[in-house]
Parts: C-alpha cells; structure tokens; sequence
C-alpha cells in the first residue's frame, strides 16, 4: 500500500478543501497521513480513516527560530514516515516540504499553490520585497525534478509557468476544491425580503470593507435587500478584520454577521445573491462554486480566480476591484430584476454540476496521484 502524506497548514483547510480527495485515495487504496495543525476537526478526521501528525506552525510566521523549529518538525515526520508520495498545500508547506523532500531523497510529490494569497496582494515596498523573496523560493522549490504542480487557474498557471518556477511539462490545471452538488442544491424560493450573502474569511482583501460600503449605500437609496457575512476573522493573517469591528457594523445593523458557520449549504439556500468583491490573489473560491451549486447568481471582481468561477453575464456579474459604486450598481441590478436573477441562478448550477462537482475533482487529483505513485504497486 503507498503511503499519501499531506502537508497543509491548518485541519480546518484540509477539511474543507481536501477532504474528498483524500478520502477518494483511502477508497483506492492510499494509506492517508496528515502533516497538520491539529484543532476542532482532528476527531472527525481520525473518523474517516486519516492518520494525524500534530504541527506546531504559524501561518504567517516570520521570527526565524520558530521557523527553524518547524522545520525540524517537517524533517522528522517525512523521514519517519517515508511517504511514497506528498502532497504539499499552500506556499509555505510547498518551500518547507520541497526542501525537505529533496534532502530525503522523496521524489514523488505534488504542489499546490491554492492562489498566491498575502504575498501577492498586499502593496507597496513591503509587497515589493515578499514577491522578490517568494518568487525566488519558488522557482527554486515548487517544482523539483519528479514532481508536479496543481494550479486552481489558468493565470496562476502561466505566470508560474513564464517566471520560470514551473515547467510547462509539470504544470496540471484541476479547477477549485470541487463542491458536494448533492448537499449544495436549490432548495424552496427563501421567504421574506431580499438576502445578500457573501462568504469568506473577514480579510480586508477578501473585500469585506467594500462589501459594508455597498450595503451602505443600497440602503441609502432606499433598496429593500438584507446584507450577511457569513465567516470568522483569520488573527494569523496580517489583513484580518477584528471581530470588534464585525460587532459594530452588526450592532449598527448596516449588515448582519453570522460569524463562522458549518452549515453554509442551509445559509445559502436561504439568500439569493452571493458576492465576493475579493481583490485577494484568489485561486478559486468555494464560496462561488457553492453559491453556483445552490443556484445563486454571483456578483463578483473581475480579478484573478473570481473571474475563472463565474461566466460574466451568464452566470453572474463581474466588477472592477475596489470600485463600491460598481458593484452597487451590479447588486442593485439583480435584486430589481428577479428574471435574471433565475436565469444565472439556474446556468451557475448546471456549470458546477458540469465544471466543480467534487467528484469530478477527486478522480482528477487520483489520475496526478497515479501518475506519481501508483496506489497497487507498490
């Protein structure tokens, strides 16, 4: 039996983006091991079957001893398992476990880059120097000789792939997490007034501030429409919205925020729009594919990863980053027009069905995991 090892920062990420595939490589045969932060999900992942090694890592952790020290836990865990193959989530486990992986002689391994996050959003002389620092690991370490490396989007593809820290030969585009299309339906036309919903964590990239600004606005205008967060602060991340300010606009009432919630699926049945004005260097966002599968028409930025989920004009709308006055103008114009509202709402379901149902998704990450380590012959 090979021996899968993920490596990916947090229980609650695997979860909820990593989960069925790794169950679908229990179901063909994998021995599934979890390099990860250990918190709420530990039990139900122990449950179906995946093997737990605790990590004590910061996310955004920059002091250098620390980091050392996460290293060291890397390097004992890969050398103690000495897994067939690894796949690595997110920038940091791709340079930390990349390096380790060549040290150890483990050539089998898939990366994952899941968007290109902080680094790549925030501005300025910091931005400047995170870019040169990222970029420099990553031509380095993303794409070692054996391995491969699975883009959510087609632009981080060719921007991986024309810096130079890909090779075209190694580059694999699987869209997204995938999403349970069974579980995320249409459900009955939801009662009462207009509901607006857009799900994330609060980061400031994400677009939560824009977000509160429309409601704002639409309110100003007199527009009859309910606008809900749905997603709790991220405090590692430097750009988290403190959970004070959430507080304040929800007691203001300019919008009602549900903190975090497991049952999205049953929250999204009860709105009809969802938007994400995310400026944040997306991959492709659950959130949107889960809408779609609900059947929600999506208004969103014409920005990296939210313009490869949705269809402009066909299965929702597209608007400029930063630009409050667009998209209220975009969510005014389906909550007065029910129609079209439908109309995006049914295409943006049949799109996840045909593009993001999560098992689609599984058989294609399985086909990469094959082709590196094959589960029978090993």
């Amino acid at each position: 039996m090979a021996k899968l090892l993920f490596f990916i920062s947090e229980d609650w990420f695997f979860r909820s983006h990593f989960f069925d595939r790794a169950a679908a490589a229990r179901d063909a045969g994998y021995e599934v091991v979890v390099l990860t932060r250990v918190g709420r999900h530990g039990p139900e992942l122990r449950a179906a079957g995946f093997r737990l090694i605790a990590l004590q890592m910061d996310r955004s952790g920059v002091n250098v001893l620390r980091e050392f020290g996460v290293l060291r836990q890397v390097w004992r865990a890969y050398r103690a398992e000495r897994p067939n193959l690894v796949h690595q989530v997110a920038l940091k486990p791709i340079v930390y476990g990349s390096l380790i992986a060549q040290c150890l002689g483990i050539r089998a391994v898939l990366n994952a880059p899941v968007g290109m996050g902080y680094a790549f959003t925030v501005g300025g002389a910091k931005g400047r120097v995170l870019r040169a620092l990222v970029g420099t690991l990553l031509r380095w370490l993303m794409n070692p000789a054996g391995s491969k490396v699975v883009f959510e989007n087609e632009e981080d593809l060719t921007l991986c792939v024309r810096g130079r820290s890909v090779r075209a030969s190694d580059s694999v585009l699987i869209p997204g997490a995938g999403v349970d299309t069974d579980l995320f339906r249409p459900g009955p036309p939801p009662a009462g007034p207009l509901r607006v919903v857009m799900g994330s964590r609060m980061l400031r990239e994400k677009g939560v501030f824009e977000f509160v600004e429309a409601a704002r606005m639409l309110a100003a205008r007199g527009v009859r429409v309910r606008c809900v967060l749905a997603g709790a602060p991220d405090p590692e991340n430097p750009s988290c919205v403190p959970r004070e300010q959430l507080e304040r606009w929800h007691a203001e009432g300019v919008v009602e925020w549900l903190g975090h919630r497991d049952d999205m699926a049953a929250v999204l049945q009860q709105c009809h729009i969802a938007c994400l004005p995310s400026y944040y260097r997306e991959g492709l966002p659950k959130f949107l594919l889960e809408a779609m599968a609900c059947g929600l028409p999506i208004v969103t930025t014409d920005a990296t990863g939210c313009r490869q989920a949705v269809e402009a004009d066909v299965t929702g709308l597209l608007v400029p980053t930063r630009d409050v006055s667009a998209l209220v103008g975009a969510l005014q114009r389906l909550v007065d027009d029910e129609a079209e509202r439908l109309r995006m709402g049914a295409e943006g379901r049949k799109r996840a069905l045909r593009e993001f149902d999560g098992r689609i998704i599984a058989r294609k990450t399985l086909a990469e995991y094959e082709r590196l380590a094959p589960a029978t012959e090993i």
